[in-house]
């Protein structure tokens, strides 16, 4: 996620120089073609062309609300992480007692559940994570994919999956979960069956089992939501139309532009003005476009997504504290105005 007040224009100039190339070469090819060889089919009204800029923009416009949806959508489902996950924290330190057990259970003993409890919700996490980053057919390009990665993997370095679950977990557990379809899905039955078992031995009461098992039925939900984000993608017709329907726009832009450049009242060599104005007509569609289809996928590991590795930090570090621990990691706060 870039937190920066204002996007950086070396940035975005950064990310669309190639394209900028592109339309300026096509435009001068046009021209070209136009002045030098007498290429007067080249030239169309520009009426017709103006409709079909407005109506793209119509159509972009509908898609980028589509795509913001999606982004906005997915940050307040790990918003709901965030809350449920403090409150998973409290109502295990409060509830997890000695009050009701059949026999006498240490002080020691009831910590380490509680951590337990605890610490398995933030492998949870970490997993969630991991399984939502996951690359799919329709996000982007797998080597813009492998590039960007390997430079957040420079700012935000992360652990290995089996290291990461065995610093929160016991081996034999890590050692399960790696070998699963779905780890998260197996990381919350997990708990269920702890709470079971407390339960049996007297840990829990039958109010403060139901109040924990409603918890995990919640992280369920929200785990649901982020999956159906990330695996039902914004339908191709929509996505793909508005590229089809942007690049003919950008196609006919520079033929249009002769219209109105030649005319007779203008100078001769105003003609050569349709070069700069097509290109940054082109260049502003194809942002417009390119936008709505970094906002589709919040869960790509790109730099406008859900920034979870900030999320999970945070929560890791509330949790933790509610345990009485010091020794905290740092939160991840933002590198080169990102944050992840």
């Amino acid at each position: 996620m870039y937190i920066q007040r204002v996007f950086n224009p070396i940035n975005a100039i950064r990310f669309s120089y190639i394209p900028i190339i592109i339309f300026a070469l096509y435009s001068l090819t046009v021209v070209k073609l136009f002045t030098w060889h007498h290429y007067e089919w080249l030239k169309i009204p520009w009426v017709p062309l103006t409709l079909i800029g407005i109506a793209v923009a119509f159509y972009v416009g509908f898609k980028n609300n589509s795509a913001y949806d999606r982004t906005w959508e997915a940050r307040k489902i790990w918003g709901g992480i965030v809350n449920s996950s403090r409150s998973w924290g409290s109502m295990v330190k409060g509830f997890v007692t000695d009050e009701f057990a059949l026999d006498s259970v240490p002080n020691e003993e009831v910590e380490a559940i509680r951590k337990r409890l605890i610490y398995r919700h933030i492998a949870w996490l970490y997993r969630l994570k991991r399984q939502l980053r996951a690359l799919k057919p329709w996000e982007h390009d797998v080597r813009l994919n492998r590039r960007y990665r390997k430079y957040i993997a420079e700012l935000f370095p992360n652990d290995d999956p089996e290291t990461e679950l065995k610093k929160l977990m016991s081996s034999e557990e890590a050692d399960q979960l790696l070998k699963s379809k779905n780890a998260c899905t197996q990381l919350i039955d997990m708990q269920s069956e702890d709470l079971r078992e407390l339960k049996r031995r007297g840990l829990i009461d039958d109010f403060r089992h139901m109040e924990l098992q409603k918890m995990l039925t919640e992280f369920y939900t929200l785990q649901g939501k982020c999956e159906r984000i990330k695996n039902f993608p914004l339908p191709r017709h929509y996505a793909s139309l508005s590229v089809y329907f942007v690049y003919i726009f950008i196609f006919l832009l520079p033929m249009g532009l002769l219209s109105a450049f030649s005319d007779a009242s203008l100078n001769s060599y105003m003609i050569w003005s349709v070069i700069p104005f097509s290109t940054l007509i082109s260049w502003v569609f194809w942002m417009m476009e390119s936008a709505g289809d970094y906002a589709e996928n919040p869960f790509e590991g790109l730099a406008f997504d859900t920034p979870m590795d900030s999320l999970t930090r945070t929560i890791e570090i509330d949790l933790r504290e509610m345990l009485g621990e010091t020794d905290l990691p740092a939160p991840i706060g933002p590198k080169d105005g990102f944050v992840m």
